[in-house]
């Protein structure tokens, strides 16, 4: 299944938006093929701005969040994956969404251990869940 978080971030910045709030995006820089201006960051963070009016070619799919954006008067191409984006919110009222520290690696195949004591016996199915389904609350 694919990962719920490229479509919260977009929701969360479709919904700030629309409140006329400003959406910031705290960003965990160290996370491979981060593209930020690194005189930014402090404590391998960065908090960005993505308001409409601050950035330029905003882009959201999937995979990352892309668009151009003014440091100290100097013009930067910022390119997120979105593993990397830590939380979305509200500059105004701190509104939005923290997400989990992700691996780099989540979205790679497992590795089979060497002795591939993690696979299940050949033809055996995984007990199929029991009782009703239900949603967790997130506030």
């Amino acid at each position: 299944m694919n990962s719920s978080r490229p479509y919260l971030v977009r929701a969360l910045y479709e919904w700030i938006v629309d409140n006329d709030c400003t959406p910031h995006m705290l960003v965990n820089s160290e996370f491979p093929a981060v593209q930020v201006p690194q005189g930014f960051a402090s404590d391998g963070q960065i908090v960005l701005n993505v308001s409409p009016s601050a950035v330029r070619h905003l882009h959201m799919d999937n995979e990352a969040v892309s668009f151009e954006g003014r440091f100290g008067g100097v013009p930067h191409t910022l390119y997120v994956p979105i593993g990397a984006i830590l939380g979305i919110y509200a500059r105004e009222n701190g509104q939005g969404m923290v997400f989990d520290l992700e691996s780099p690696f989540e979205d790679d195949e497992t590795i089979d251990s060497e002795d591939g004591d993690d696979l299940p016996p050949p033809g055996t199915e995984p007990p199929r869940p029991s009782g009703r389904p239900s949603l967790k609350v997130v506030k």
